[in-house]
């Protein structure tokens, strides 16, 4: 007998950006703060969630809509995986808190609204550059940027899986 799939846990971490203040006040802090497209998820992408998370007790990550993803012009065929998922896949991670999504060309909305202890970034963005690291700041959180330990990107994966078509 065929039964009915049960809703995974993974969902109730996802969250709208109108919920996300709320959700965040839940959270235990320190509360981190970080975001991205997060597009095919790699190692790279793992590694640097989990040394975030590491910087406090909960993690959120803001995930770029679909469209502010393509006026990042990263491609035309890109976000190769639909905003949902994506949110979906780094929910299902254990050191991933809460996941949602912002529109805008920068997470400064969603970082007002989180109110993180926290604000993390890659190694490709120093401090002084982050968007919303001086409101961080200003509020007693800080910011840290996190060297990249595996050199991975979705582009160079889609550059390779193309080279072998």
């Amino acid at each position: 007998m065929a039964t009915q799939g049960k809703t995974p846990k993974f969902e109730a971490k996802m969250c709208t950006p109108e919920q996300l203040a709320g959700r965040a006040a839940e959270l235990e802090g320190p509360v981190v703060f970080t975001n991205g497209v997060f597009d095919l998820l790699h190692r790279g992408h793992v590694t640097y969630l989990d040394q975030a998370a590491q910087e406090g007790k909960s993690l959120i990550v803001a995930v770029n809509a679909d469209a502010s993803v393509k006026r990042l012009g990263k491609g035309d065929d890109r976000p190769i995986n639909t905003q949902l998922d994506r949110m979906a896949v780094l929910a299902a991670l254990e050191c991933v808190s809460l996941v949602t999504w912002f529109d805008e060309d920068t997470p400064l909305n969603a970082i007002l609204a989180a109110r993180p202890d926290v604000l993390v970034k890659g190694g490709d963005w120093p401090v002084e550059k982050m968007v919303g690291a001086p409101e961080v700041q200003s509020w007693g959180g800080r910011a840290v940027s996190i060297q990249f330990e595996h050199e991975r990107s979705t582009t160079a994966t889609l550059n390779k899986i193309r080279g072998a078509q």
